[in-house]
């Protein structure tokens, strides 16, 4: 296999385990399995009459309830798979040729991040699904997808070569763009970590108010002491009002931020037409998002819309990624 396809297979792996992890804690099965990395001190889901009531003796505070349980090892197994591969990247990068496309740094970072990863899944069982704990695995398998997305395009020699006007001012313009959505990101895990995602169940107002009753203070305290089971959150319903409402406004931001970043993208299009696919893949990966978050509230976080907005915000960062890629190695057009 060479190193592009063990690329592609990885990223797309990464992807379902996003999505997996998504419809894992949506589904309110994050703790399916009281203990780590096995569960119920078995490598898979304890079904026997005799292994479940060993289970259920031996952690009498989370009796079995074997679809959980079987969600949250799926979704184990796939992120064990992820690890073997983004490891298998890494061994490969070790093998010297005359590719100047060769990653040799990146898919090691990835490992490192891999491993972390790990620990953070493993806290997040011990630490009964702490808000900050769980915002910060779902961010570590966002940085991974996109770490991967970058390593593809370099290895496949995507977006490269493009001609552009004032390089300078493009770039810092993709940079802003993504460091904005990392932010709008971070704002949707933990309006998901909290359980405020139907804290504003009303669209486009928020509980009937166009500025409801805020406290940023309490919805923003990211640690709330050790020992507390986070699941179904512990806040307030104005807390969970303001988390929501932020992230509401964050998409607004954003998604102004991305339109104009696509008018610019446009605008290069005179000198390389290239652009013009990268602005329509932005615009039409935002317009997805926007709706199916619009639809979650609407619709009030129906399971399959809800994981597919997770899904949306992992293509709208590839996307950002691979016009990244293109700006940063553009050539100044003559």
């Amino acid at each position: 296999m060479t190193r592009f396809r063990l690329n592609l297979l990885t990223i797309c792996l990464a992807f379902v385990v996003i999505t997996l992890g998504a419809f894992v804690r949506l589904s309110d099965a994050g703790l399916g399995c009281p203990d780590w990395p096995g569960c119920y001190g078995h490598l898979d889901v304890p079904t026997a009459e005799a292994d479940v009531a060993a289970a259920n003796e031996r952690f009498a505070h989370r009796p079995v309830e074997v679809p959980k349980a079987w969600k949250e090892m799926i979704h184990r197994y796939a992120a064990g798979a992820l690890g073997l591969l983004i490891l298998a990247m890494a061994l490969v990068s070790i093998r010297r040729t005359s590719d100047p496309n060769q990653q040799r740094v990146l898919p090691w970072v990835l490992v490192v991040l891999v491993i972390f990863q790990a620990l953070l899944g493993m806290w997040t069982v011990t630490l009964l699904l702490k808000p900050l704990i769980v915002t910060a695995h779902l961010l570590g398998g966002m940085a991974t997808f996109a770490l991967l997305g970058w390593c593809l395009f370099r290895e496949g020699g995507l977006f490269r070569g493009y001609q552009a006007v004032k390089r300078g001012a493009l770039r810092l313009a993709a940079g802003a763009a993504l460091v904005l959505l990392i932010g709008q990101i971070f704002l949707g895990a933990w309006t998901s970590t909290n359980y405020a995602a139907l804290a504003c169940p009303d669209f486009p107002t928020c509980q009937t108010y166009w500025w409801p009753p805020t406290d940023f203070s309490t919805a923003f305290t990211l640690w709330h002491g050790l020992g507390i089971n986070y699941e179904y959150g512990i806040l307030d319903s104005i807390p969970r009002a303001t988390i929501h409402w932020t992230h509401r406004l964050g998409a607004i931001v954003v998604t102004l931020a991305l339109a104009g970043l696509a008018a610019v993208l446009w605008r290069q299009s005179g000198v390389d037409r290239r652009w013009r696919g990268l602005a329509v893949a932005l615009l039409a990966a935002l317009a997805l998002q926007v709706s199916i978050g619009i639809s979650v509230v609407v619709f009030h976080l129906p399971l399959p819309v809800a994981v597919a907005h997770n899904g949306g915000a992992a293509l709208l960062l590839l996307a950002l990624m691979a016009i990244n890629h293109a700006v940063w190695s553009a050539s100044d057009h003559v």
